[in-house]
């Protein structure tokens, strides 16, 4: 790393305190969809880490790694640590793995491990070899069953619009989210 590079105020910098409140500021919305003549289509969005580094290109607009579609397949999308996505192309992943006839869920799930398994850089892991970081993943295949799944146990479900109207479902996870 450079240090020209200005990640973040420093302690004396006369706003630092106003941008520490908004340094944890940040979110990444997925939705895909299915229509009523079977075509996929999906979008990811993201406000991205505050004060990242300026020209820092996340997962999001990289086809394969934040978002993938397959209108023969299924579509998937991912929010969390964009960076285990563009090393593992994680979406195009989970529609690789729908493709072999794997379920939405499974689909996540397996990526999820993947991730897991290619982690090997000491400042991202915890003690016991576990990423310290999250990434969620949100499917669906063209026969319109959906899935969504963590490395970690997800605060909330991820919501679906059906003809039996929008429900929230319940995300598979790798581990339990717990304090370290």
């Amino acid at each position: 790393l450079s240090d020209q590079d200005k990640w973040f105020p420093g302690p004396d910098d006369e706003y630092s305190e106003l941008l520490r409140e908004y340094r944890h500021n940040y979110g990444t919305i997925h939705c895909s969809a299915l229509d009523a003549n079977g075509d996929l289509a999906a979008v990811t969005t993201t406000s991205g880490l505050s004060f990242k580094i300026p020209g820092r290109v996340g997962d999001s607009p990289i086809i394969g790694a934040g978002l993938y579609v397959d209108n023969a397949v299924g579509a998937a999308g991912s929010t969390g640590r964009g960076e285990a996505n563009l090393t593992n192309l994680s979406c195009f992943m989970i529609v690789e793995f729908m493709r072999m006839g794997k379920s939405p869920q499974e689909a996540c799930l397996e990526v999820c491990r993947r991730i897991v398994d290619h982690n090997r850089l000491p400042h991202l892991r915890h003690k016991d070899g576990r990423p310290n970081f999250g990434v969620n993943f949100y499917a669906v295949n063209r026969a319109g069953e959906t899935g969504g799944a963590g490395i970690y146990r997800p605060s909330r479900g991820y919501w679906v619009g059906d003809a039996n109207g929008v429900h929230e479902l319940e995300m598979g996870y790798l581990y339990e989210r717990r304090e370290e």
